[in-house]
């Protein structure tokens, strides 16, 4: 798929042979760090995302004819020659190029928001959402402020803070919900 301007795009990738891709807090924190230096550059917008210790989820939006692919090398290339000294390896890190699926209808934008959030706490490694602070979650709680996160998104979607925490609260999804959203996820 073709990035295309003023479209939102679900971005994953997941290390190679589904290795770790994370080693240590300190991985993770450089490549936070890198996002909210390198993305205003990149003309696009962090919509969602949650870093997993063996994958990532962005949600995003390309807002200008430079494709968000740009952004990941950037991002990615440099990130996996450091994690590759520090940790004395060599080669790749992950399992290919990043996939893309186009969100083509916005009415399961807040359902990827919530699956992207939902990873931490439905992988077992925490038991709430708000411990996880590898995502953006926190932010769409508004409890932490960030540059990798899209308030417009926010009003747009949900109108606030308060009814996003509500809707991820109340969490239940139909089997046909699940179903339609399934394509735009790693389900």
């Amino acid at each position: 798929m073709t990035y295309r301007k003023d479209n939102y795009f679900h971005i994953y990738n997941r290390g190679c042979n589904k290795e770790l891709i994370f080693f240590n807090d300190r991985n993770y924190k450089y490549l936070i760090n890198r996002m909210e230096q390198t993305i205003s550059f990149y003309n696009v917008k962090m919509i969602a995302y949650c870093l997993m210790p063996n994958h990532y989820h962005f949600l995003m939006k390309q807002i200008s004819d430079n494709p968000i692919s740009n952004w990941l090398r950037h991002l990615f290339n440099p990130y996996t020659q450091k994690v590759n000294a520090e940790i004395g390896r060599s080669g790749t890190l992950f399992e290919g190029r990043p996939k893309n699926i186009l969100i083509d209808k916005e009415e399961y934008l807040a359902h990827l928001i919530r699956y992207i959030h939902y990873n931490p706490v439905k992988a077992c490694l925490v038991d709430s959402h708000e411990e996880w602070k590898y995502s953006n979650y926190l932010e769409w709680i508004g409890k932490r402020k960030s540059l990798l996160f899209d308030k417009e998104t926010l009003k747009y979607v949900f109108g606030d803070y308060h009814e996003y925490e509500s809707f991820v609260s109340a969490y239940h999804i139909s089997r046909e919900l699940e179903n339609e959203i399934g394509k735009y996820t790693l389900e």
